[in-house]
Order: structure tokens, then C-alpha cells, then sequence
């Protein structure tokens, strides 16, 4: 096990230190590729699939069902923590994890490597996670937005060096976010009473299903779980996780030093936040961390 663990810990600062340099030098390199086709997504929506032209109407279907669901957990009680004795237990045990090791990674993390550096990991990672928001858009019946994730998945991994450059991005396909909590949301399923899970912080019963499921859904983790390349899985989740953080703990702070109750700041912002997931709309400025990207990794190891 000490042994897996320092493996591990070495290909997590190797696949850093490569992510880093190959971005330096992509990013040199391959500007011109970000520009060689600033417009190309334009009248795209024409020249889709009839399948795809169909979106809007889906769409809309999404946002009905949504804005029932939204409806329903606005007007029940925003407390909603039978738990919270229990809650508070694991939440501090999540604060000294923070504190002990999160943080000191995420600062060495930032001194170490430039802000290309940390969006070229950023960006890889996201790409990584292509396929689980793909079967998640078409699980929604969102195909408008399935579009565009394979659309960004195929620049990406080719003209976008593996994912390291977001080069659609820059033609404006824009990137979004997707899970199987969300599609469960979409589907009528309530989330429940809240919950803090250990690592992972804030959820609910219904997220913290789908988070354990996604597992099994994203081709890359079931790849690595079952060509034994564990350590290889476990340093892509602890990349994930310490980026993850090193983008939020500042605002985590702050939070935590202007509220009475950090425990209660929290809970009310993570709802906040997942509710506008759910209705694909704009996250704001909500200081909430979510290591849901690579944590789901390792849940399929044995």
C-alpha cells in the first residue's frame, strides 16, 4: 500500500512536470493553430445532423423539468440536514485534510508551475472527462450540447495536443459541465437531505449515487482500472484534486473568515451552486470546490 502510495505520488509530479513543459512549449508553437479557424463554428448549426437540429425543443424539455425540480427544493425546507451532527463530524475531518495536505500541495502546486502550466493540466484533465459529459448531454436529450462535447473533444485532442491547448474554446465552443447527479436531477429524482461525504465535501444522496456510478461510465478510468494501471489513476485523481483546490482555496478562505457558521456558509452555497448546474446556467461567483472531475478515478478499485 506505501509502496502503491509513493508510486503514485512520483507519476503524479512527473505527469505535472510533463503537462507543464509540453504546454510552454504548445503554447509557442501552436498559437497560430488557436487562430487558423477563429469562425469555423459559425453555420455549423446549419450543417448538423438532423439529429442535432432538434436540440432547442429538448432543451426546452430541460428546462421544464428542471425548473420543476428547483421549484420543489425551493419551497421545502433549505436546511434540510437530519445529519448534521454527523455531518459536522466529517466535515471538520475534511478541514484537517484541507489543511494538512490539499493546501500544502495546492501552494507548491502554484509555485512550481506558471499559469500556462496549470491550464494546459486544467485543460487535459477536462478533456479526459469528454466522454462521461458526451453520454451525460445524451442522457438528457441535450443533443445541442452533445454537439458541441464532440465537437470540443475531437478539436481538442487533435489540433489541441491531446487536450493540453483548449483551441475550441477559442473558435467558441464553449465548455460545460455534466454528470450523472445532474441527469438523475433531469429525470425527476429528488436529491434528498444534504450530505458531506469524507474528501469529496458537499452532496446529497442523489450525487453521491451518481458520483460512485460515474465510475463506470468514463472509458478512461474503466480503462486504467482494468489494465491494472492504478497508479497512473490514482495520480490523475490527485492532480485533479490538488488544481481543483489550488483555484478555490483563497475564496474558501475568505469565506471562512466572514462567516459565523463556515459550516452553514458552505452548505447554503453548495445547494446554490448545484441547482444552477442543473439548470445549465452560470455558476456565478460561488466559492465552492468541486473535485467530482477526477475523484470518480479510483471508485471502481478493487
Amino acid at each position: 500500500m506505501l509502496n502503491q502510495a509513493i508510486s503514485s505520488m512520483a507519476i503524479t509530479f512527473i505527469i505535472t512536470a510533463l503537462l507543464s513543459a509540453s504546454s510552454l512549449a504548445a503554447v509557442k508553437d501552436a498559437q497560430t493553430l488557436i487562430d487558423f479557424a477563429p469562425h469555423v463554428h459559425e453555420g455549423s448549426k446549419e450543417s448538423r445532423p438532423i439529429l442535432f437540429q432538434v436540440a432547442e425543443k429538448k432543451h426546452n424539455k430541460k428546462a421544464y423539468q428542471t425548473s420543476r425540480a428547483g421549484d420543489t427544493a425551493g419551497t421545502s425546507n433549505d436546511v434540510n440536514d437530519p445529519l448534521e451532527p454527523i455531518n459536522r463530524v466529517t466535515f471538520q475531518f475534511n478541514e484537517i485534510v484541507h489543511a494538512i495536505i490539499l493546501r500544502p500541495l495546492a501552494e507548491l502546486y502554484q509555485l512550481i508551475l506558471p499559469d500556462e502550466g496549470r491550464i494546459a493540466v486544467r485543460n487535459f484533465l477536462k478533456n479526459l472527462r469528454s466522454p462521461v459529459i458526451l453520454a451525460n448531454d445524451l442522457l438528457q436529450g441535450e443533443t445541442d450540447r452533445a454537439w458541441t462535447t464532440t465537437q470540443r473533444m475531437a478539436i481538442n485532442t487533435t489540433l489541441g495536443l491531446g487536450g493540453l491547448l483548449d483551441v475550441a474554446d477559442k473558435w467558441g465552443l464553449k465548455s460545460h459541465s455534466e454528470d450523472l447527479g445532474q441527469t438523475l436531477a433531469v429525470w425527476g429524482i429528488q436529491d434528498g437531505f444534504y450530505l458531506v461525504l469524507p474528501i469529496f465535501g458537499p452532496s446529497n444522496p442523489r450525487d453521491a449515487v451518481g458520483k460512485f456510478v460515474t465510475s463506470y461510465i468514463d472509458p478512461v478510468s474503466y480503462w486504467l482500472d482494468n489494465t491494472h494501471r492504478d497508479d497512473w489513476s490514482m495520480a490523475r485523481t490527485v492532480v485533479g484534486a490538488i488544481d481543483d483546490f489550488a483555484g478555490v482555496m483563497n475564496d474558501l478562505q475568505k469565506l471562512k473568515e466572514t462567516s459565523v457558521d463556515y459550516y452553514a456558509a458552505l452548505r447554503s452555497i453548495s445547494r446554490q451552486k448545484r441547482n444552477t448546474e442543473i439548470r445549465n446556467g452560470e455558476l456565478g461567483d460561488a466559492p465552492i470546490f468541486d473535485l467530482k472531475y477526477d475523484f470518480d478515478a479510483d471508485l471502481t478499485f478493487q
